[in-house]
């Protein structure tokens, strides 16, 4: 016996699938996704309830002819906690390494952690998502690792978004539960009359920011991290994106106009005007850039920061895209070539490499440091020579290189026949000699503070740098190369640009 179900997106696209009662929801998933062009998605039924997709379609309350919603889901930031590292495998299951008082022992919750889909952190604690809805927390108590007071309200619940003591989650419905350090916005109580029918939500350090389904904004948390947006609420409406540094936001509206609340690198009275066609925003630890229609860039806040660009305006057309590290700004350009500014110590000035930085395709940053990829496979790096800055002692092995990861202060770069290549501070993953044998056929590399963590094509996993922080998974690699392979790697990270 069969059923066909009609399953459509919230843009109105909808789609009939068909299954055998005999086959399992997820399989039913599977076939929409597919039909509709969308990945990792959650289906919800009439009532707003999420299926349990590991049950049989016999056993659960679906009908022939009903109508599901599927959810598409965006994928989250990994983060969070500095030094640990998170592996979701196969069969749905979690395991975790690192400082364990900051996300790396999960042990007294590990018996929860089944079906895992997502997971988010914070500085000391973590989230993770199940597949029915519900969430399961660890790591500190007070900062989000307890979430027993509100675990009755954690139902339904499609993302969570972390400032760095405190959680915020979106349930289906629309409507936000927060828990964790009341300081950084694990209260939300004065506002929560106000959340509902959320769709995104941003966080600095302290705060959070939450777009509502008609443009508006809401916000709680520290007021001088953009906790309070009072003073510009009249001029928050059609917003379509929030960016954070560390102690403000700054929202993108419809019209393409840009507003700017919190403390350090939230005053954009001196570029206001400039502010108009915006296409997308970056931000580093205290400052922003934003790039507009023609090409052309703004930016604000602390100048040691990056707020200050005059120095190299003329120079900033056609830009294409920005990256930071924690005080500079790198800008790649129609033509390939690259400008900086900022702090210089922090990779604000690439004088010295200029002539190299040509054809690139993509900037990966550090905290001090830039890398940039290519078109011929090779890279150059600028910034604070023994951080990632200097990469001339492996320069001659940069070469047919795929994909640069960063740690806190150092690299590592996957080439096309599946080895790494790594520099920048040993303490933080830049000397991988004692695992170099071991780094073949590597898919993908994730990084915590002070280590990476490599994915091979086998499924199992390659760790090195600073063995308290994650660099060692001896402890747990009997899990990590059992008949499971990695499904995902999520690095328990603070972001770059944002709060770190």
């Amino acid at each position: 016996m069969s059923i066909a179900v009609e399953v459509g997106l919230l843009s109105g696209q909808a789609t009939t699938v068909r299954a055998s009662s005999e086959e399992n929801v997820e399989t039913l998933r599977f076939r929409a996704e597919a039909a509709l062009g969308v990945r990792r998605g959650r289906l919800v039924d009439s009532c707003g309830s999420m299926l349990d997709e590991h049950v049989l379609i016999k056993d659960s309350s679906l009908q022939n002819g009903d109508s599901l919603t599927l959810l598409h889901i965006s994928s989250v930031r990994a983060c969070g906690a500095s030094n640990a590292f998170a592996a979701i495998l196969g069969d749905g299951s979690v395991v975790t390494w690192g400082v364990g008082a900051t996300g790396g022992d999960s042990s007294s919750v590990q018996n929860h952690l089944k079906n895992v889909q997502q997971i988010q952190a914070n500085k000391f604690a973590c989230a993770a998502i199940l597949g029915d809805g519900s969430v399961v927390t660890w790591g500190a108590a007070d900062f989000g690792g307890d979430s027993r007071a509100v675990r009755d309200q954690l139902q339904n619940v499609m993302q969570i978004q972390a400032s760095g003591m405190a959680f915020a989650a979106i349930l289906v419905d629309g409507s936000v539960v927060t828990w964790g350090s009341a300081s950084s916005g694990g209260d939300s109580t004065a506002v929560q009359d106000q959340l509902r029918t959320v769709q995104e939500i941003q966080a600095t350090a302290s705060a959070f920011a939450a777009i509502r389904d008609d443009g508006s904004v809401v916000t709680w948390g520290a007021a001088n991290a953009g906790g309070d947006s009072s003073a510009v609420q009249d001029r928050l409406k059609n917003v379509q994106q929030i960016q954070a540094s560390d102690h403000a936001f700054s929202a993108l509206l419809a019209e393409r106009t840009v507003v700017t609340w919190g403390g350090l690198g939230a005053s954009d009275s001196g570029v206001q005007d400039q502010l108009q066609n915006v296409q997308q925003i970056q931000a580093t630890i205290g400052a922003f850039a934003a790039i507009r229609d023609n090409g052309s860039v703004v930016s604000w806040g602390a100048a040691r920061s990056g707020g200050d660009s005059s120095v190299v305006q003329d120079q900033l057309k056609n830009v294409q895209q920005i990256q930071a590290t924690l005080r500079a700004f790198a800008a790649i350009l129609g033509d390939g070539s690259v400008v900086t500014w900022g702090d210089a110590i922090y990779g604000g000035n690439s004088k010295a490499v200029q002539d190299q930085l040509k054809n690139v395709q993509q900037i990966q940053a550090a905290d001090r440091a830039f890398a940039a990829l290519l078109g011929n496979g090779s890279v150059v790096t600028w910034g604070e020579a023994g951080y990632g800055g200097n990469s001339t002692a492996v320069q001659d092995q940069l070469k047919a290189v795929q994909q640069i990861q960063a740690s806190e202060l150092a690299f590592a770069a996957i080439r096309d026949d599946g080895s790494v290549v790594t520099w920048g501070a040993a303490n933080c993953g830049g000397d991988s000699r004692a695992v170099r044998d071991q780094l073949t056929n590597v898919q993908h590399i994730q990084a915590s503070n002070g280590a990476f963590a490599a994915i091979l094509g086998d499924g199992s996993v390659v760790t090195w740098g600073d063995a308290v922080r994650g660099g060692n998974s001896s402890a747990v690699q009997h899990q990590l190369k059992n008949q499971q392979a990695v499904r995902e790697m999520l690095l328990l990270d603070v972001c770059k640009g944002a709060w770190a």
